[in-house]
């Protein structure tokens, strides 16, 4: 059963990846939106397991940098804020 907890990325005006909390995180931590989503979803439960959908390979190594990525403790809270 798919899950899109980011929000599907064919609908417009996605809400994870257009809030404000998101966009003033990859900015202030030099990531892309997307990058930020996926590092809060792994910093949410360490059993957490991502199958990001894309298409091409530059989407994949993007997708797979968020594993690397550390949110401190601020950060998670202004995006806990989110939802």
């Amino acid at each position: 059963m798919p899950f899109f907890p980011l929000g599907s990325a064919f609908a417009h005006g996605n809400r994870v990846l257009g809030s404000p909390q998101v966009m003033e995180t990859a900015a202030r931590l030099g990531h892309t939106l997307t990058q930020i989503a996926l590092a809060w979803l792994l910093s949410l439960r360490p059993n957490v397991r991502l199958i990001p959908g894309m298409s091409p390979i530059c989407h994949l190594k993007e997708s797979m940098a968020a594993a690397n990525i550390e949110l401190g403790t601020e950060a998670r809270e202004l995006l806990a804020s989110t939802a």
